[in-house]
């Protein structure tokens, strides 16, 4: 078994293994795995017990299945999100991390979605919702002769009663609230996170559609139009509501923008529904209902010297298709109409952690060129070798049930294959860095679990053959945005230790557009700004995704008001789930 560090040993401790009645852990790291790979290769069985009917090497029975699930994690070459660590083969068994709920214009539908909402974060999950169906603040309530209250009152509903369900009795509960810009309270959605801790167990996001980013092109207004009768009741200035938005962003973090006009037009189920919500972190755009299971491969263990090591990365790919397939088989799930979403599409999020690990491993900057041309390459290869998988599953198993009426022209076992998750969680116990984000610092305190002291194993390990390692130097390093400056780290090594603060926004943007342009669904990242950043910087983020075609974008500015988790820079894919300020990060 690969070593695990100190951090990933207590948050697996505090998290993940399993307990007696007394709270006392009565699992070791391996025998988790084991637990995991057991359950999952189970699923084996009804499928007749192949793992690669065309490739010797994977072998042909349950128990070389098990064994080939234990091997990827064991060696934390892949590992499976929170839920599928945490649940597989226990009582609760549901491993799926992402789910958006409807959430329609009347008392019944709102309340049911919070009591759904209840039921998932229990187990272990993070939702999604839009608000958009909901009457404005003002409007008529002919049952009652009343006035509607609006979608930011009820969204206080959903956050109290996060609030008090703490997922799994390890996870806090996230959500995702989205609004879209045509709504006519979308000014007061955009300003509420300056109140003071209003909605903290939300993510937001605005959701902006072709017609807006063409009046705001052309200048012209945009309209707002009451969801309960589609009647336009006024106008508003595009322009000044990107100003509000890159404002309370600049702020506060909140909100993000999607782009809903582009997320359709990669919707692989158009038959089945418009996409109008993702989940927490806003990596997975869902249907009402839908659900994912999410995995992330580590690439800074599979490189080969100074090269990518494709053979072994498709080896994994293909390994974690399988997995994650397995474990949609083998899940539960809160309610019966998820588990109907799910068996119709069947959708996965295979996605990649350790990018800037890999970079160091080429001798890459990650502020370059050559950076965002390994992130399209190596994306690509995971892409196409996912739907590879996914094919060779449909042959074995059959396609997703949605597949005739979708936009796949070959049949697939599952609708989407990759997504890039946060990863805040499941990369401490990797040991790696975070999904495609730069480093933070090669030395910190996470003020997470009772304060982790993270230090990056490349830098540490580099610095001691290239003969500049000291204690000294360590200690002056803690707790840095950077180490550009540090005259004791020669010139050659800094580029390659570039924290996220050290990236500018646009590169950010590319590294983004790169690893998008080869997902499915979405890619979760946050685009770190310093905090002499202006409003016009944050603006010009949006903007800049915009033209990127991004189906979304988040910007923290240092120096925030939400509460710092990192040192005094945080960032959201970063929390592992304990900031005050921002939903659990899905991984």
């Amino acid at each position: 078994m690969t070593a695990l560090d100190d951090v990933a040993t207590t948050v697996l401790r505090r998290r993940y293994l399993r307990q007696n009645e007394a709270g006392e852990v009565v699992e070791t790291p391996d025998e988790l795995f084991r637990r995991v790979a057991a359950n999952l290769a189970a699923a084996e069985e009804r499928f007749g017990g192949d793992v690669e009917r065309t490739e010797e090497r994977f072998g042909g029975e349950v128990e070389k299945t098990e064994e080939r699930f234990y091997e990827a994690m064991r060696d934390l070459d892949f590992l499976p999100s929170s839920p599928v660590l945490m649940n597989a083969g226990t009582d609760l068994q549901q491993l799926a991390a992402c789910f958006v709920l409807p959430v329609a214009d009347s008392l019944e539908s709102i309340f049911t979605a919070v009591k759904q909402t209840a039921l998932i974060h229990q187990s272990g999950g993070g939702t999604g919702f839009s608000f958009s169906h909901l009457r404005p603040e003002g409007d008529v309530v002919k049952k009652t002769g009343g006035v509607a209250s609006g979608p930011v009152s009820f969204m206080r509903i959903f956050d109290a009663a996060t609030e008090q369900v703490k997922q799994g009795g390890r996870r806090r509960g996230a959500n995702m609230g989205v609004l879209d810009v045509s709504h006519p309270d979308v000014e007061r959605f955009i300003s509420v996170k300056a109140e003071e801790d209003a909605l903290r167990n939300f993510n937001l996001s605005v959701a902006t559609d072709e017609a807006f980013w063409e009046a705001y092109a052309s200048g012209e207004s945009c309209d707002l139009v009451n969801p309960r009768t589609e009647e336009i009741v006024g106008q508003a200035d595009p322009a000044a509501l990107l100003d509000e938005m890159a404002e309370r962003a600049w702020e506060t973090g909140d909100p993000g923008i999607l782009f809903l006009d582009t997320i359709n037009e990669r919707n692989p189920t158009p038959e089945l529904g418009r996409i109008e919500a993702t989940n927490p972190c806003g990596e997975v755009p869902l249907l009402p209902y839908e659900a994912c299971i999410l995995g992330s491969i580590n690439l800074g263990h599979h490189t080969d010297g100074d090269a990518v090591d494709w053979e072994k990365l498709r080896d994994t790919v293909h390994l974690g298709v399988r997995l994650l397939d397995d474990a949609i088989e083998m899940s539960t799930f809160p309610i019966p109409e998820i588990e109907e979403m799910v068996s119709k599409t069947r959708k996965l999020g295979l996605g990649v952690m350790g990018f800037q690990d890999m970079l160091v491993d080429l001798g890459i900057p990650y502020v370059s060129e050559a950076a965002i041309d390994i992130a399209d390459e190596v994306m690509a290869f995971v892409h196409d070798e996912s739907w590879a998988a996914s094919k060779r599953l449909a042959d074995e198993r059959g396609p997703f049930p949605a597949w005739p009426d979708s936009v796949h022209e070959e049949p697939m076992r599952n609708a989407t294959t990759t997504t890039i998750a946060p990863t805040g969680s499941i990369s401490l116990i990797a040991g790696c860095s975070s999904s495609i984000e730069p480093i933070y610092n090669v030395a910190y305190t996470k003020q997470v679990l009772g304060g982790l002291e993270l230090r990056n194993d490349r830098f540490i390990d580099m610095a001691k053959d290239r003969g500049f390692y000291s204690q000294e130097l360590l200690a002056d390093l803690h707790g840095r945005t950077t180490i550009q400056d540090v005259d004791a780290v020669p010139d050659d090594v800094k580029p390659l230790f570039q924290t996220a603060y050290d990236v500018p926004a646009r590169q950010h943007l590319e590294i983004q557009a790169a690893f998008q342009s080869h997902v499915d669904n979405a890619v979760s990242k946050t685009v770190n700004l310093p905090q002499s950043a202006s409003v016009d910087d944050v603006r010009d983020v949006f903007l800049t995704a915009r033209d990127l075609g991004l189906k979304g974008v988040t910007v923290f500015r240092q120096g925030a008001k939400p509460g710092q988790v990192l040192g005094d820079t945080p960032r959201k894919e970063e929390c592992a789930g304990e900031c005050d300020y921002v939903a659990l990060p899905e991984d």
